[in-house]
């Protein structure tokens, strides 16, 4: 099966969750106007009789099926949506590979600063968001947790890599996981140890907030409208979903040793290997 055939076939799924997700939503609002209605007449009759706590009973009962049922499918649209966006991840890199290995095929034309950093924050923006059970931990990649320790990076994973830069020097830079660089016309032959895994999930800070660093903890953060990498200490972490890291970057330029706090999307923090300098 193709991949695009495949994308097809998930895409009808989908939908067909999505209309049950409401058509489950709209059988639930019912019950939920009832538990409204029975506490309505409570309050007017001042009393909380065998009757109604019985009646309460059973309705909220029914509500919390009604909400599993709900989070059940929600659930299983999820996993449909990450399947499609692997599959959209590799239909990409294959494209991108048969470019690469085509001697006919004209260069590539490099692309603009403007539209780079466009794709970085849409990239950042729609990173999914770790909604774990009851009970479940964050797993390794959501937010600051790190990778397991037997992580190996799968092609097309974003990754902070620390290269060697054109005058020699040393540098963590925003990369992707491929077998060539067309922005840099080189190959990067890396150790392990020179590659950070970017997070594959946001952290909930209502839910989940161990999975997020903490103020004052050294970290690498993408510099705003840049590809590199550079130490920072956590000033504020999100305090909800959507929201950013603020962290304070190392510049010798002002008096404390580092900037005025600036905003970094959860996609671009990853744990600094470095010891911080004293």
């Amino acid at each position: 099966m193709s991949a695009d055939t495949k994308i097809a076939e998930l895409l009808t799924e989908l939908h067909q969750l999505i209309k049950q997700t409401q058509e489950e939503r709209s059988r639930s609002e019912h019950n939920l106007l009832n538990i409204q209605k029975t506490h309505e007449r409570m309050q007017t009759e001042n009393k909380t009789s065998p009757y109604y706590r019985t009646k309460l009973r059973g309705l909220y009962t029914t509500a919390r099926a009604d909400a599993e049922a709900e989070c059940s499918i929600l659930r299983h649209a999820l996993d449909k949506i990450a399947e499609i966006k692997s599959l959209l991840e590799e239909r990409r890199i294959a494209a991108k590979m048969a470019g690469v290995n085509s001697d006919n095929d004209p260069p590539r034309k490099t692309m603009r600063r403007g539209v780079l950093m466009t794709l970085l924050q849409q990239s950042a923006m729609t990173l999914p968001l770790w909604i774990g059970k009851p009970g479940d931990s964050p797993p390794p990649l959501c937010g600051a947790m790190p990778a397991s320790s037997d992580y190996v990076a799968k092609q097309g994973d974003k990754v902070a890599a620390r290269v060697k830069a054109v005058d020699g020097d040393e540098q963590w830079i925003l990369a992707e996981v491929v077998s060539y660089s067309h922005s840099a016309n080189k190959r990067h032959t890396l150790s392990r140890r020179r590659i950070i895994p970017l997070p594959q999930w946001k952290a909930n800070p209502e839910t989940d907030p161990e999975a997020l660093f903490s103020k004052d903890q050294l970290v690498l953060a993408l510099y705003p409208q840049t590809t590199c990498f550079y130490r920072a200490l956590i000033h504020t972490h999100p305090h909800r979903p959507q929201d950013d890291y603020s962290v304070l970057f190392e510049d010798t330029s002002y008096a404390d040793g580092y900037s005025p706090p600036l905003n970094v999307a959860q996609r671009y923090v990853v744990a600094c290997k470095e010891n911080k300098k004293k």
